[in-house]
């Protein structure tokens, strides 16, 4: 049994702890939180700090606030042990470049990856749509209120960070790296100053290019927690919200749906591809069991992680100097 140790209690800490104690793989070594009110599953000890941990570890994964991740990162490394950081890898890129530098193994926990038909997806447009032209998505929800009431959200909530560093990780997968982003912010509905909505138009090293629309302050049922259903708090509606074009087709996600071909003069014909289902934290959590074990390298580097960050700090850096 591999022993994980989960670093922050918070909602994402406490999924994580969950799904540790579940599996028939691992068992939680431990909860590292300062907060002493704090239960973790299956009666595993809390530390207040990874100074404190005195029981055998194995891995660990870093839930905790973006902000500390550098510095959790390195001290997880000072004790050996390999770990899952929760995205993104850090807050800035000298961060970033920090937990690149470590010499164990580091995961990030860009989970998305792990959807069956995500690669079915990365399979279809490097296959079967000829050279990839464009890419469309769009990420659209309103959050309550109270999501930003009392605290960091109020002013440092954008929406970029929270939420729109997960697609830009999608469409690098699917699409190639990033070369060139240009971003227009939306009204400020809300009448605070951060970030609310905005369009992002990009351009990969492959020469295809991207738009994204995004928005926290519009209902809607577009985006990939609606469309997979993946996030059990946010109503799933199963409505495609990325489509991606080529020269010999195109296709739409999360459906599948594949649309081919050439004769302007006739529609194109759809053909439904399939990919089984999956519970992408728990295929994550059994590539990190492999990971721990020396049996796999980490699928998502820490290198690769600070390619997709730099990309969302390039999107919030040009919303905010407009």
């Amino acid at each position: 049994m591999t022993r994980i140790l989960v670093m922050g209690g918070g909602l994402i800490g406490m999924r994580h702890c969950t799904a540790i104690a579940a599996h028939p793989r691992c068992t939680l070594a431990g909860l590292v939180d300062p907060n002493n009110a704090l239960i973790a599953p299956c009666g595993a000890p809390r530390f207040d700090d990874i100074a404190d941990v005195d029981v055998p570890v194995d891995g660990v994964v870093i839930a905790t606030p973006t902000g500390l991740h550098a510095d959790h990162a390195e001290a997880v490394a000072a004790r050996g042990w390999p770990m899952l950081i929760e995205k993104p890898i850090a807050a800035t890129r000298d961060e970033a470049a920090r937990v690149s530098a470590l010499n164990v193994p580091v995961l990030i926990g860009h989970h998305r990856r792990y959807h069956a038909s995500l690669a079915a997806l990365q399979q279809a447009v490097s296959g079967r749509i000829g050279t990839p032209v464009t890419a469309t998505l769009i990420w659209a929800m309103r959050k309550p209120d109270p999501y930003f009431e009392g605290n960091w959200r109020s002013a440092g909530g954008s929406p970029v960070m929270i939420n729109l560093v997960h697609d830009l990780d999608v469409l690098r997968y699917v699409m190639g790296d990033i070369e060139d982003i240009v971003a227009l912010p939306g009204a400020r509905l809300r009448g605070s100053p951060r970030v609310e909505s905005g369009a992002v138009a990009l351009r990969f090293a492959s020469g295809a290019t991207g738009t994204i629309s995004f928005a926290d302050t519009a209902p809607s049922p577009w985006g990939f927690e609606a469309g997979t259903g993946e996030n059990p708090n946010i109503g799933t509606t199963r409505q495609d919200m990325m489509w991606i074009t080529g020269t010999g087709g195109g296709i739409a996600f999360p459906s599948l749906t594949l649309w081919q071909g050439q004769d302007w003069s006739r529609p194109a014909e759809p053909t439904a591809l399939t990919a089984e289902a999956t519970v992408p934290l728990d295929a994550q959590l059994d590539h990190f069991i492999d990971v721990c074990t020396g049996a796999a390298t980490p699928r998502i580097t820490a290198q690769d992680g600070a390619r997709t960050l730099d990309a969302a700090l390039r999107i919030e850096e040009a919303l905010t100097a407009t």
